[in-house]
């Protein structure tokens, strides 16, 4: 039996490039979509490259051919933002980040692809009173066109759900971890400041190592479509305090400068990820976020 073969769009980023390491781990044969083709070494094995454009007219059926299942992780945005990620132009991020979108998932029905994940986003539940958590179940009520785009998205995939195509879409939170050569990780501009002393503002918010999202990827690739057929699920691991997480460097560096207040961990929106540990799904944790730390700052 040959190996499966997956499409993965957006893989060069830091999410897609978990998941694509993923894939390779479970013996599928891999093609990345995207603007540029990966670097040589990027991944850990070879990968497949096909040039796309996120626009609607650049996307054919043809690509899909001969595919077993489509990850799309492709996002379209100002560097650096996904909220506010529009600029000054919210008619073309719609058109790339919505309209493309819907066009692959078109095309990837069409061509026979048996299932597709779409990487959808915490920012599709809007603002919620402080405290409060975030289920897969809530009316979702987006703030920003970032989060009415991956909603909409969201919808257009399920619509094409069914006669043997499966769609789901992932809600994942912050992700974190070490990214491939020559890019930067989330957290690096906050390890300088605080290695250089600089004053940093209290802040906590919801984390996700990216290979617990690649883990979350191969499982919905993998499971029998009626455990998947609620069609959402929220990624999230840890709610984490810059205090915490500074402390952490703190150890490995040596150094003792002044960590920031801790937050308001009360106030915090954390996601409920119950719908997707009962499938099996179990994320790092702290055990992982420790393992993470001296490799993000390039000592192991």
């Amino acid at each position: 039996m040959s190996a499966p073969h997956s499409i993965v769009s957006g893989g060069t980023g830091l999410v897609g490039r978990f998941i694509v390491e993923a894939l390779l781990a479970a013996g599928h044969r891999v093609t990345v979509l995207g603007r540029n083709a990966p670097p040589e070494g990027f991944f850990s094995r070879s990968v497949a490259f096909a040039p796309v454009e996120l626009e609607p007219t650049s996307v054919s059926t043809a690509l899909f051919e001969g595919t077993d299942f489509f990850v799309h992780a492709a996002f379209d945005h100002a560097p650096g933002k996904y909220r506010g990620g529009e600029g000054d132009d919210a008619e073309g991020f719609r058109r790339r980040n919505l309209e493309g979108s819907v066009a692959m998932f078109r095309a990837a029905r069409v061509a026979g692809v048996a299932r597709t994940v779409f990487l959808s986003t915490r920012a599709v539940y809007g603002q919620r009173d402080p405290g409060a958590m975030l289920d897969e179940t809530d009316v979702c009520c987006p703030d920003t066109l970032y989060g009415e785009v991956k909603l909409a998205a969201e919808e257009a995939l399920s619509q094409f759900s069914g006669d043997g195509f499966a769609g789901v879409s992932l809600r994942v939170t912050g992700v974190y971890g070490p990214v491939g050569n020559g890019r930067s990780h989330k957290w690096e501009s906050l390890f300088a400041d605080y290695l250089a002393g600089r004053e940093i503002a209290p802040r906590i918010a919801t984390e996700v190592h990216g290979e617990d999202v690649g883990a979350a990827v191969r499982m919905m690739l993998t499971l029998p479509a009626e455990q998947i057929a609620s069609g959402r699920f929220n990624v999230s691991d840890l709610i984490l305090d810059r205090r915490e997480l500074l402390a952490l460097v703190a150890r490995e560096t040596g150094r003792g400068n002044p960590l920031p207040p801790a937050a308001d961990r009360d106030a915090v929106n954390a996601m409920k990820t119950d719908r997707l540990r009962a499938l099996g799904w179990t994320p790092g944790g702290w055990a992982l976020l420790e393992r993470s730390v001296p490799l993000l700052l390039g000592r192991r």
